[in-house]
């Protein structure tokens, strides 16, 4: 597994199973899906970007404490 301590806080934490995570590490359009998503994110991106919660439908900013707000979809996607 990757990763980096530097990047290690609540804001970059989301919790997915492990058959998503297995298909986003091992199929490339799950991941491209999952970027789009914000469930994927590359070290250069911000972990403020928004994240989109399936079972809600809604997105959501994620904050240094755990807390999650409603936002909309980032702009690329509209």
């Amino acid at each position: 597994m990757g990763g980096s301590r530097v990047l290690d806080s609540l804001q970059n934490v989301i919790l997915v199973c492990a058959e998503y995570n297995g298909a986003m590490e091992s199929d490339a359009n799950v991941a491209a899906q999952a970027k789009d998503l914000g469930h994927k994110l590359s070290k250069f991106m911000s972990p403020s970007a928004p994240v989109f919660d399936k079972f809600s439908g809604k997105w959501y900013l994620l904050d240094e404490k755990g807390g999650k707000f409603v936002t909309e979809p980032p702009n690329y996607l509209i």
